[in-house]
C-alpha cells in the first residue's frame, strides 16, 4: 500500500487513544493540515512520532475517525476482519436466517468498530449508509465484503446521501430489489428502504416494541410519532382494544394502514396530524401512550431546545393519561444523555401533578451494540412510566 500522510497529535493528547475512543478532536492536532482533504486516510502519530492509529480526517471538530488503534495499514483487511466479526455476533444472537426476524442491523458505527458506517440487513438486501466521505471512498469493498459473507443473491442499495457534492449516492451497488416478505418477531412489515426514514424502518426499537406487549390487553392505545406503526403493531396483536396512531406524515400513515391490512385484515386509524398538538386536543384519555419522536438535537448546540422539546410532549402526555395508565417514552437523540433524559421528564412529572413511578428503563437491541470505550454510541434511551 502507498505511504499514507501522517497527523501529529500535540503533547499529551494522545490519552483519549489509549482509551480507544475513536474520535481525534481538531484542537488535539498539532502538525498542519492544510493540504490534507476530507475523506483522507491518515496514520495518527504521538508527539514521538510513534503510530498509533489509522482513519479519516475531516476538516471539522472531529477531525479524524479511528479505523484501527494500531500502525495496520491494509484497509481491507481491517473492513474485513471487522464486519465479519460483526455477522458472528449477530449469528450468536440468532438473527441470521431467522424466519421470524429477518431485519436487523450489521454494523453499528463506533459500536462496531466502523465510525461512519451503518448496514440494515432486510432478508437478501443491504441497506448501506455512510456517514463520513472517507467511510464512502471504502463502499465497493464494503460491497464485495458483504457479497463474500451472504452470497451472491444479496442486493446491495446504498443510501448514502448528502456525504459528497460529487456522487449521487443513491443508487444500487449489486443485484435488483427484493420484492420479498420482511419481519420482525413474527410480524410482517412494508419497507421503504429508499424513501423511507433512516434505512426504512426503525430497527432500534425492537425489544421496545415487544416490551409495550404487556401493558396493553384490554386497553385502548395512542401511537404518537408512529411511522409505519411499529408499536402499533405491536399492540394489536397482544390485544389492545383500541389502537390509534398519529404522525405527521401522510406518507408513513398509508404504509402504517397498510401494515395492519397486512397483518390482521383490519382497518386501522392513523391520523395525519402535529402529535403535540394532538396531544393538547385529545377528545378522551387512553390507557397506554407511546411517545417516539425523532432525534429533537443531533447536534451539542441543539440541546436545550431538545430539553425543551422532550419537556413539552411528556407534560402533554401525563397531563393526559388516564389515571393508572402507561407511558412509553423515548429518546434517540445522542447528544441527550440517560440521566439528561430522565431529569427532563421528572420535570415534566412535577409540572404535570401527577404521581409518576419509572417501571422499566429501556434501551437499544443487541444488534445496536455499545461500544464500552465510545460512550456515545448509547444513544436511545426509554422509560416506562405508571402514571397515577
Amino acid at each position: 500500500m502507498a505511504q499514507i500522510p501522517s497527523v501529529k497529535l500535540k503533547k499529551n493528547r494522545a490519552s483519549s487513544l489509549y482509551r480507544k475512543h475513536p474520535w481525534i478532536f481538531s484542537g488535539a492536532i498539532y502538525s498542519e493540515v492544510s493540504t490534507l482533504k476530507n475523506g483522507d486516510l491518515v496514520q495518527v502519530l504521538e508527539e514521538n512520532n510513534e503510530a498509533l492509529a489509522i482513519g479519516h480526517f475531516f476538516h471539522g471538530s472531529i477531525a479524524v475517525r479511528v479505523l484501527e488503534f494500531s500502525d495496520e495499514t491494509d484497509v481491507f483487511e481491517i473492513f474485513n476482519r471487522k464486519i465479519r466479526a460483526a455477522f458472528a455476533l449477530r449469528q450468536q444472537l440468532e438473527l441470521v436466517n431467522n424466519p421470524k426476524t429477518n431485519m436487523y442491523r450489521l454494523i453499528h458505527g463506533e459500536g462496531d468498530g466502523l465510525s461512519g458506517l451503518i448496514i440494515d440487513i432486510y432478508g437478501s438486501t443491504a441497506v448501506i449508509q455512510c456517514h463520513s466521505v472517507g467511510m464512502y471512498a471504502h463502499i465497493q469493498d464494503i460491497a464485495k465484503i458483504l457479497v463474500e459473507i451472504y452470497g451472491d443473491s444479496l442486493a446491495i442499495f446504498d443510501k448514502s446521501e448528502d456525504v459528497t457534492k460529487e456522487a449521487n449516492l443513491k443508487s444500487y451497488i449489486v443485484g435488483a430489489k427484493k420484492d420479498e416478505p420482511l419481519y420482525e418477531n413474527g410480524l410482517q412489515f412494508l419497507i421503504d428502504w429508499e424513501e423511507g426514514q433512516k434505512t426504512g424502518f426503525f430497527i432500534d426499537q425492537r425489544n421496545n416494541r415487544k416490551a409495550l406487549q404487556k401493558y396493553v390487553k384490554d386497553k385502548n392505545v395512542i401511537n404518537l410519532f408512529s411511522y409505519s406503526g411499529g408499536f402499533s403493531m405491536y399492540a394489536q396483536e397482544a390485544g389492545a382494544s383500541q389502537v390509534i396512531s398519529v404522525d405527521a406524515s401522510r406518507a408513513a400513515n398509508e404504509i402504517c394502514v397498510k401494515n395492519f391490512e397486512l397483518n390482521f385484515g383490519a382497518p386501522h386509524e392513523a391520523i395525519t396530524a402535529d402529535a403535540v398538538e394532538y396531544l393538547k386536543s385529545m377528545s378522551h384519555n387512553f390507557d397506554v401512550i407511546v411517545l417516539d419522536p425523532p432525534a429533537f438535537a443531533k447536534h451539542l448546540s441543539a440541546k436545550h431546545k431538545a430539553i425543551q422539546g422532550y419537556k413539552k410532549i411528556n407534560l402533554q402526555a401525563i397531563k393526559h393519561i388516564k389515571p393508572n395508565g402507561i407511558l412509553l417514552t423515548f429518546s434517540c437523540s445522542q447528544v441527550i444523555d440517560a440521566q439528561t433524559f430522565k431529569d427532563t421528564i421528572t420535570a415534566a412529572g412535577i409540572e404535570a401533578g401527577r404521581n409518576v413511578r419509572i417501571i422499566e428503563q429501556l434501551s437499544q437491541p443487541e444488534d445496536h451494540p455499545i461500544n464500552l470505550f465510545h460512550p456515545e454510541s448509547s444513544y436511545l434511551k426509554g422509560l416506562v412510566l405508571f402514571v397515577e
